[in-house]
């Protein structure tokens, strides 16, 4: 390459896949390499419209299968002919969510890396018999995971998701870099916003103290046990709620809503801005994860900024996260979820105390992420 201002372009997943976790990944990358090293980098987000095709057809458009065969056919049509064009114009490239790595497949591997958040997309072929998929997933995995060996740097959000990978001998470990993710700064003990938004969002969950969970509804969240608990808990607090941001219900978990009679207990809130999800932070009694797996867990990180006391499962991603600074449970112990829970609504001084909670969550900066990973481009020069 010569000595020219490098060109870097950030590939960020389609919007309309709606994973609000991805999108919040590649805009702070952008934001804080654009800001703190543009002396070094020419960076641009690049992303080819996203072409609805089976879901505009009348009918069938209102079904699942449109949805998802669209999203196939953007992913593994759309956005490698696009990038097929875009080539020459830039030096490096980063694929910000390795669910798309099968994108480095059209790109020069030696100059383009790849942010792995889990190894979830990989499951059906390190763990066949745990899920089982029919062979055309296998083979897009395949084709994700080949294009992500392919990659001449790999980024990693926790020493977890490295042993992960390093346990299935999915990557020479040589290419691995570890970029923990950052706290935007709608996320703090202050309202740095406009008070307004305060009262916006208290309005739809009133003043009563409530339980928070932020993420989706997908299988390893474990939502199922969230309800259970909950549920339980109620028994003893029955002026608790729980609020539910982001992820549509499954017909299971409205099911189960229905059966344990939380419908009017439950208030459940989408497509909010990152400030409302602070303020939420900050009202919220308590704020729940009670996920199976994680890759990293930013609900984490983003509550404690907002000097929230957390109760979280006991998994070696949100220990090493959360630090000293969050209380644990054992995933799936219905039991040891309610009596945590139930002890801190009782008493909430019972929790981590609050300088150690906001220390936690210092630790974390999108400025330091966005560092890591230019000194590693840089290194690919």
């Amino acid at each position: 390459m010569s000595e020219h201002k490098l060109r870097l372009a950030i590939i960020p997943d389609y919007r309309e896949e709606d994973w609000p976790s991805m999108d919040l990944c590649a805009d702070m990358l952008t934001k804080y390499l654009q800001e703190e090293h543009n002396t070094t980098f020419d960076v641009q987000s690049i992303c080819p419209p996203f072409s609805w095709r089976l879901k505009r057809i009348p009918k069938l458009g209102e079904k699942g299968f449109a949805y998802n065969s669209d999203r196939l056919l953007n992913r593994f049509w759309d956005y490698p002919q696009y990038l097929k064009k875009k080539v020459n114009e830039f030096d490096l490239f980063h694929v910000s969510d390795h669910s798309y790595a099968q994108l480095v497949h059209v790109l020069p591997p030696e100059r383009t890396g790849v942010f792995c958040h889990d190894i979830d997309a990989f499951r059906s072929l390190i763990e066949p018999t745990i899920e089982p998929r029919p062979a055309w997933y296998r083979a897009m995995s395949k084709r994700i995971l080949t294009g992500l060996q392919k990659a001449a740097v790999v980024f990693y959000t926790t020493t977890e998701v490295k042993n992960q990978i390093e346990h299935y001998n999915l990557l020479n470990s040589s290419r691995l870099i570890q970029a923990p993710l950052g706290i935007s700064s709608e996320f703090s003990l202050i309202n740095q916003a406009n008070q307004a938004t305060d009262q916006d969002i208290l309005k739809q969950v009133s003043e009563t103290p409530f339980l928070l969970h932020v993420g989706s509804c997908i299988p390893r969240k474990r939502i199922d046990i969230l309800l259970e608990f909950f549920a339980e808990v109620r028994k003893s607090h029955p002026e608790l709620r729980l609020v539910k941001v982001s992820g549509d219900w499954t017909n299971e978990q409205l099911g189960q809503i229905n059966h344990l009679g939380l419908e009017q207990s439950i208030v459940y809130l989408k497509g909010l801005t990152r400030s409302q999800i602070a303020t939420l932070y900050r009202k919220a009694t308590l704020v729940l994860l009670t996920s199976e797996a994680e890759g990293f867990g930013l609900p984490v990180i983003e509550a404690l900024a907002c000097g929230a006391i957390i109760v979280a499962s006991d998994i070696p991603v949100l220990r090493e996260v959360g630090g000293d600074a969050a209380t644990y449970c054992t995933v799936g112990e219905i039991s040891t979820w309610v009596k945590t829970v139930d002890q801190l609504v009782i008493n909430p001084n019972d929790s981590p105390e609050l300088k150690i909670r906001l220390a936690q969550a210092q630790k974390y900066s999108w400025s330091t992420h966005a560092n890591t990973i230019a000194e590693a481009y840089l290194n690919l020069k």
